[in-house]
């Protein structure tokens, strides 16, 4: 069964500071734009754009404590990503197990009649 593609899922996970900032927060449990700014290369402000993408694509939920939110990772719609990747993977090897077919048959056609190598 192919899983279909969730583009505003993959754009969200498509870059690598959010990706990592996913990291960070699956190593820790959960964060805030504060806490993940002083382990990126960004601002914190930076952090809190990128939260909000993540936010959107369900990749992260926030709770409110005090005056800062705090992001956690929804492992649901993680395991939801990673089953997109696994379908995308499954779909393109069997694309390349079918072009290698070809390119084999092909061989195989110039090999019985001599032709050029």
């Amino acid at each position: 069964m192919t899983t279909a593609v969730d583009d505003d899922l993959w754009s969200a996970i498509g870059d690598p500071t959010r990706r990592r900032m996913l990291d960070l927060l699956l190593a820790t449990g959960e964060g805030t734009a504060t806490a993940l700014s002083e382990r990126l290369p960004v601002t914190r402000q930076a952090v809190a754009k990128h939260l909000g993408v993540l936010d959107r694509a369900g990749l992260v939920h926030a709770t409110a404590t005090g005056r800062e939110r705090r992001y956690r990772v929804d492992e649901a719609q993680l395991a939801r990503a990673v089953a997109q990747l696994s379908s995308v993977g499954a779909a393109w090897d069997a694309r390349l197990r079918r072009i290698k077919s070809i390119a084999e048959t092909i061989q195989r056609t110039r090999d019985q009649r001599g032709g050029p190598q």
